[in-house]
C-alpha cells in the first residue's frame, strides 16, 4: 500500500477542524495555551494511557469517556497537568462541559488532556473566558493546536497521510507534544490522530494498543514516565469505505498507515529531546525474541552513558556492551557486534563482543551527526527491535533545573 505524505494534521482527514489560542493559562502571552479538535459526525475513538499510578484528572476522566468507543472533540491545555489536585476531576469534567457549552456535543463524548507542571492548581476561569475565541476559529489551523500544547518542545510535531482502502481515498493526520519526562509504557505525553476511516471501535482499540508497543513505546528521553500520557484516535469514516471491522487486507492496511504516522512523530518526539542536540536511533537484530530484542534496544537509548557519549561524539561502544549486559535478557556476550552510522559513514566498533581496530578521527565524524544509529546484533535469534532517543547534554539539566519556577 502506497502511503503519501499530505498538508494539514490532523484537519487532512474529511470532516475534522481544529483550533489553539492563547487563553491565559501561560503567562507568557505568545504561548499558545488552549486547543481544540472537533469531528463533524460522532466517531469511533481509542486510547492508551499512561500506566503511572500517579495520574492526572484528564486521564481518569477520559478513559471513563471513552468506555463505549466513541467521542466527536478533544480538548487540551498546556501550562498545568491538572495532576495531584484535590479538585482535578471536577476541572477536567468541566473542560469537557465547556465544549458542550459551545457545540452541543455531549460531554461524555470529549476526549480531555493536559499538559505542563504537576502538582498547581488549575484554575478554568482562561478557558471559560476563552472557550467562544477558540470554537469560533475552528478551522483547517492543525498547527494552531499543535502549538497550544506544547510545553518546552522546540518545534511543533505534526504529519499527515493520504492512502487507499476499498478504492476509497483515506486519511490521517496527527499532532503530539513530548520533550521531557518521556520514558512510556503505553505511549507518550500527548498524540492526538484523527482519520476518516470507517472502522469498528473494537479494531480501532486493537490497532491503536498493538501499534504502540513498536512505536511511543521505544522511545525515551530521560528514563521517566509521565503522569498524563494519553495517545487517542478518532475514526469518523468519512471516507466512505466499507466498515472494518475485522482483521483482514483493509485492516493491515489501516495500520500500516497508523504505524507511519506514529513512527515519524516518535522519531520527532526522541529528537526534540529537552536539551537534545542528536536523534539516537538503536537497532537490535537477532536477539532471543521481539519482547528481548525491545528491552535491550529501550535499555541502551536509556543509558545516561551511552547518551552523554553520544553527545560527545565519543565511540565509547563498552557503555552499549554494558547497558545490553544489565538489561536482564539473555544474550551471549561472545557473539555481540556493534556498529555505529549515522550520514557521514559507518564504523565497527566490537565483533563477537570484543573491541577491532577503528579510526578515532573516523570516528568523530560519523557521531557528530545530528542523527545516529547503534547497530546491535546479538546473533542468537530472530528478533529484531527499533528504539530511539536522544543525547543528554549541559541543557537538559538547566532545563529542568528551574522547570516549575
Amino acid at each position: 500500500m502506497k502511503i503519501k505524505v499530505i498538508k494539514g494534521g490532523v484537519c487532512a482527514p474529511k470532516g475534522f477542524k481544529a483550533n489553539g489560542i492563547h487563553c491565559g493559562i501561560r503567562k507568557n502571552k505568545i504561548k499558545k495555551d488552549f486547543a481544540l479538535i472537533v469531528s463533524e459526525v460522532r466517531a469511533s475513538a481509542a486510547g492508551v494511557y499512561t500506566s503511572n499510578l500517579v495520574k492526572g484528572a484528564p486521564v481518569v476522566v477520559t478513559k471513563r469517556n471513552l468506555e463505549n468507543g466513541y467521542a466527536q472533540a478533544i480538548i487540551c491545555n498546556s501550562g498545568n497537568a491538572n495532576t495531584c489536585n484535590a479538585d482535578g476531576i471536577a476541572v477536567a469534567e468541566d473542560m469537557c462541559a465547556l465544549v458542550k457549552s459551545v457545540s452541543g456535543i455531549d460531554a461524555t463524548d470529549v476526549i480531555v488532556a493536559s499538559t505542563g507542571v504537576i502538582g498547581q492548581k488549575l484554575d478554568i476561569t482562561p478557558m471559560r473566558e476563552g472557550i467562544n475565541e477558540l470554537w469560533n476559529g475552528l478551522g483547517d489551523n492543525s498547527d494552531n493546536a499543535a502549538e497550544a500544547i506544547m510545553t518546552t518542545d522546540t518545534v511543533k510535531k505534526s504529519i499527515s497521510v493520504e492512502f487507499v482502502i476499498d478504492g476509497k481515498k483515506c486519511r490521517m493526520g496527527a499532532i503530539a507534544k513530548g520533550v521531557g519526562m518521556v520514558c512510556p509504557n503505553m505511549a507518550t505525553n500527548l498524540i492526538f490522530l484523527t482519520s476518516d476511516v470507517a472502522i469498528t471501535p473494537e479494531m480501532l482499540q486493537k490497532a491503536l494498543s498493538a501499534d504502540v508497543k513498536s512505536s511511543f513505546n521505544m522511545i525515551s528521553v530521560d528514563g521517566d514516565q509521565s503522569t498524563n500520557d494519553t495517545c487517542c484516535i478518532m475514526a469518523n469514516g468519512l471516507a466512505g469505505n466499507e466498515v472494518i471491522a475485522a482483521a483482514g487486507r483493509q485492516f493491515n492496511a489501516f495500520k500500516k498507515a497508523l504505524n507511519f504516522c506514529t513512527v515519524y512523530l516518535s522519531k520527532m518526539i526522541a529528537k526534540d529531546g529537552e536539551g537534545a542536540t542528536k536523534l539516537i536511533e538503536c537497532n537490535v537484530y537477532g536477539a532471543k525474541c521481539l519482547r528481548s530484542a525491545r528491552v535491550i534496544a529501550k535499555t541502551v537509548i536509556k543509558s545516561s552513558l551511552v547518551k552523554a557519549a553520544m553527545f560527545g561524539s565519543d565511540a565509547n561502544w563498552g557503555r552499549v556492551l554494558c547497558a545490553i549486559g544489565y538489561a536482564g535478557e539473555a544474550v551471549d556476550v561472545d557473539a555481540i557486534d556493534v556498529d555505529f552510522l549515522s550520514r557521514a559513514g559507518e564504523i565497527a566498533v566490537c565483533r563477537g563482543g570484543k573491541g577491532v581496530d577503528f579510526s578515532e578521527e573516523t570516528a568523530k565524524k560519523v557521531l557528530s551527526e545530528d542523527e545516529i544509529t547503534i547497530n546491535i546484533n546479538l546473533n542468537i535469534g530472530n528478533g529484531n527491535a527499533t528504539a530511539w532517543g536522544c543525547d543528554l547534554t549541559y541543557d537538559y539539566v538547566k532545563i529542568n533545573g528551574d522547570y516549575r519556577t
